[in-house]
């Protein structure tokens, strides 16, 4: 039995469908994009929202692929979600209406984007795709840039597209759109519509100046580990008794924070889970601090003691309470969370996501690119407690577990993913397994020499180092946080 609206009737009990009239519900959103996060994110929430009522149905445009539009739209824009945790939950998320691709139905998109009853456009479309440059503005250098600006009226990117709707609906008079960017871009919404004016500045000033003032863009906050799709996957759909052409699974923790200065006709999304707030940076902070440092944490000591996988460490009792400790003592102290937010729950249900048993999330693949990640993970905690007065041990014992994972992948001679391998590996090519190698480690740009050079976090980082060292040349790592 093939998934269609046809046949919603006929699935298993186990398998939730959508509780409204999807034949009804006419098309309110435009989405740019329509991977696998979008389907198990934003038009997840959308579709409990439809639920409250309303014409929010989503018209999904694949920018570069017309892969979704061949998987889906003979599902009639259906497809299982399945919600993977200790136990899994399906759901057939109905508020994809219609799936389109942009180079294949570039006319019927524009139809959409001007429609008077499309609202809302979502995009989930990476950051390079805002043609941004270094300094959060367009790069007018992009290839696909100055060829959508040549030729504005067929352009292939989204900002052109983007400018392209707006255009058209201000010569006919017709509501100008909010669009919300959903992708891990920080002060994303601000930056799409920074780069939309400077492209419409290019074409028409006038125009530029009506998108800065009525088109309205908020900043969001968007996560949820989204694995990729297997034969696994798609084999217990089967099993449930009908096909799906591309079901797809993200764990069941699930969080969208949207600046709160949209229009009054909106989903019902905030009574579906979203939060709509007047500080979006405060969430974004929150998750540095409260997720990323901790997920860092748990990859460099993680690495130290022989562990493979998120899981694996979290169900440790030592490495469970040292993370839960280092959350209370060192990273809430370091930071004012947003007066809306419950930070002790944020915090729980950050480690008990970590304990989610079928999500397989790679201590190495958390430990990429270190120079880049600690500098925004990590070390603003350190700074943040030392200009307090608050412990910093902790941090600093995480921060020194990422040198001498850095040491021992040169002398284990294996591959460095970071942007500065080079020099890093160059660093430990020198190390010594003494203090000396923490004062190489500390002269790197990435530490700000202002704060680098404070004598409590030197020794903090130097004993952390240090211990490190001696439990490894006697053989006695698992006793690192004992």
């Amino acid at each position: 039995m093939k998934l269609t609206d046809a046949t919603l009737h006929a699935l298993p009990d186990v398998v939730a469908t959508p509780d409204y009239d999807r034949q009804q519900n006419q098309i309110g959103i435009v989405h740019l994009g329509p991977g696998a996060f979008f389907r198990a994110h934003q038009a997840w929430y959308t579709d409990r929202a439809l639920e409250k009522g309303g014409d929010w149905g989503i018209c999904a445009v694949a920018l570069n692929s017309n892969r979704v539009k061949t998987q889906l739209a003979p599902q009639q824009g259906l497809y299982t979600l399945g919600e993977i945790d200790r136990v899994t939950h399906f759901r057939v998320i109905g508020a994809v209406k219609e799936v389109l691709a942009l180079k294949e139905d570039f006319d019927l998109v524009i139809q959409r984007l001007t429609a008077i009853g499309t609202k809302i456009v979502t995009m989930t479309i990476t950051e390079k795709g805002y043609s941004l440059n270094a300094k959060g503005r367009l790069n007018r250098q992009d290839k696909v840039i100055q060829s959508d600006l040549q030729n504005y009226q067929q352009p292939s990117s989204a900002i052109g597209l983007l400018f392209l709707a707006c255009q058209l609906r201000y010569q006919k008079g017709i509501s100008p759109l909010s669009l919300i960017s959903c992708d891990n871009l920080s002060d994303n919404g601000h930056k799409l519509k920074q780069a939309l004016v400077d492209y419409a500045f290019e074409i028409d000033p006038t125009l530029a100046e009506y998108i800065e003032l009525h088109v309205i863009c908020p900043s969001t906050m968007v996560d949820s580990i989204t694995p990729a799709t297997d034969d696994k996957f798609v084999q217990q759909i089967a099993e449930l008794g009908y096909e799906d052409n591309w079901p797809i699974k993200r764990e069941s923790f699930s969080q969208w924070v949207i600046e709160d200065i949209l229009p009054a006709d909106i989903p019902a999304w905030a009574e579906v889970g979203v939060t709509f707030t007047d500080d979006v940076s405060g969430y974004e902070n929150a998750k540095l601090r409260v997720l990323n440092a901790t997920h860092s944490t748990l990859a460099y000591l993680g690495a130290y003691l022989g562990i493979e996988t998120v899981l694996d460490a979290i169900e440790q009792p030592n490495i469970n309470g040292f993370i839960n400790t280092m959350l209370k003592e060192e990273i809430t102290p370091s930071f004012a969370a947003p007066v809306d937010m419950d930070i002790q729950q944020y915090c729980d249900s950050i480690v008990a996501r970590y304990h989610n048993p079928a999500i397989r999330h790679l201590l190495a693949q958390i430990a990429w690119d270190g120079s880049q990640k600690l500098p925004m993970r990590l070390l603003p905690v350190i700074e943040a407690n030392l200009a307090l007065g608050n412990g910093i041990q902790k941090c600093c014992l995480a921060l020194a577990a990422w040198m001498r994972f850095i040491v021992n992948k040169q002398q284990q001679g294996t591959e460095l993913v970071d942007p500065l391998a080079e020099s890093l590996l160059a660093i430990a090519e020198q190390c010594q397994n003494d203090e000396s190698d923490v004062a190489r480690f500390l002269a790197l740009d990435m530490f700000n020499a202002d704060w680098a050079n404070h004598a409590d976090f030197i020794n903090a980082v130097t004993s952390s180092y240090k211990l490190l060292v001696s439990h490894e040349q006697q053989n006695t790592r698992q006793q690192i946080l004992a």
